[in-house]
């Protein structure tokens, strides 16, 4: 073989067999093939796809380029859970309590965030003490005690994910379905979760902007996984406006807590109770019917919210913030953007709120970049509210920002109004 075989074949939309997709991925990941061949290659897959068998051959010598987790020491049916990204997607540390107040076993690797969207992992760290980097004993000891935990991916897992990545990023091939479900799923199966359920976001705050686009991602990640053996489901849910009320770090703990003390619902709570029954429904436990009562049930029980109590603890975190979200770090300064006029909020460009937030600190322009866990939005208007003229529209908060202005621009500008009289404007 050799790479210059397969390039011309990709790039002639001829089909790679498995074993030229294995030698690919093992000799870039080895350092045998340099960046530009392989920049080539990823740029022929842009332009032509890859057969769903192309796929999941190279999700599948992906997750073999490093270790496979073997999750079985959990003595409980195992499901994962993945989200493609938005603004104010905190649903994994719902979902993730509910789910294991259900019965089942929710071990899960997460990462930080870049650009608009966020990451679980930092979220969790505005936890107080809370710990990311676990060895996999303590990871799965914690797993057995509570049900639940979520740490950063280790760098033994996908190795070739990551090269392949960080090469797609700088050469614009990064918008390739059959490369996004290989990037995703290789992941997934490597944790080696019996049960995987699939959050495809879609709208002007996810990556995925056309349903089209969302369904054909959902359909390709699902047959993937069906096709190495896992129970795998794949839903596309809402990212046109943000996920809940809170953007940014701390303010998203803040706001996830809430919910599991039953004190909030809208749309956060009801995504996030759709994707718990689909988890469970896809373990076994019942209907989809009986599987979103049980998971309404784990939240109004109280159960749900000690489950999280208990893995914050096992991880080193502060948990009296499960009952005082005030112990979460708190900004330094803070804007509030006003209504010009009695208005109706007629349209929320979500990436901008997104864009907003990372220029107050919550998030990444590059992946080296430090955040501001205080920082974020706090929305005080959802699509199709009427406001009142001088009425609350958002809250800005950082403690590495004290001067507002081109975030409170962006955000402002972010959502498009009409006039209580009727004129349309922004």
């Amino acid at each position: 073989m050799n790479m210059i075989d397969i390039i011309n074949k990709t790039k002639r939309a001829v089909p790679l067999t498995e074993q030229e997709i294995s030698w690919l991925v093992s000799g870039f990941t080895n350092s045998n093939i340099p960046d530009h061949q392989m920049s080539a290659w990823l740029m022929a897959v842009c332009l032509n796809g890859l057969t769903n068998e192309e796929t999941a051959a190279l999700t599948a010598a992906m997750r073999d380029s490093g270790n496979i987790l073997d999750l079985k020491c959990i003595g409980n049916i195992t499901a994962d859970k993945h989200s493609t990204g938005g603004v104010g997607d905190k649903t994994s540390l719902i979902v993730g309590p509910a789910a294991a107040a259900c019965g089942i076993a929710v071990p899960k690797m997460s990462g930080r965030g870049l650009g608009h969207t966020g990451g679980t992992i930092d979220k969790l760290e505005s936890i107080p003490g809370f710990r990311t980097e676990l060895e996999f004993s303590e990871f799965a000891g914690i797993v057995q005690k509570t049900g639940f935990s979520i740490i950063s991916q280790t760098s033994s897992l996908c190795p070739a994910d990551k090269k392949i990545y960080a090469l797609r990023n700088v050469t614009g091939t990064v918008d390739s379905i059959p490369l996004i479900c290989a990037s995703i799923m290789s992941k997934k199966l490597a944790l080696n979760a019996d049960c995987i359920l699939l959050d495809v976001k879609c709208g002007s705050g996810a990556f995925m902007k056309t349903r089209q686009d969302a369904q054909k991602l959902a359909d390709l990640m699902e047959k993937t996984g069906k096709a190495a053996g896992k129970k795998c489901r794949a839903v596309i849910t809402d990212m046109n406006s943000p996920l809940g009320n809170n953007i940014g770090n701390a303010l998203e703990v803040k706001e996830a807590v809430e919910i599991l003390q039953g004190k909030k619902k809208g749309k956060l709570y009801d995504i996030s109770m759709m994707l718990t029954a689909n988890m469970l429904e896809l373990a076994g436990k019942g209907s989809c019917e009986e599987c979103l009562a049980m998971a309404e049930n784990a939240v109004s029980s109280g159960s749900a919210l000690e489950i999280l109590r208990k893995t914050i603890e096992l991880q080193g975190g502060d948990c009296r913030i499960c009952d005082d979200t005030s112990l979460l770090p708190q900004p330094r300064f803070s804007h509030e953007i006003r209504a010009p006029r009695d208005v109706e909020i007629r349209s929320v460009n979500c990436e901008e709120i997104g864009m907003a937030s990372l220029l107050l600190g919550a998030g990444r322009a590059s992946k080296n970049d430090p955040v501001d866990l205080t920082a974020g939005i706090v929305m005080e208007c959802e699509l199709g509210d009427k406001i009142s003229m001088d009425a609350p529209l958002m809250t800005l908060y950082s403690s590495v920002c004290s001067d507002f202005s081109e975030a409170a621009v962006r955000a402002y500008n972010a959502l498009g109004f009409r006039d209580i009289c009727g004129t349309v404007f922004n």
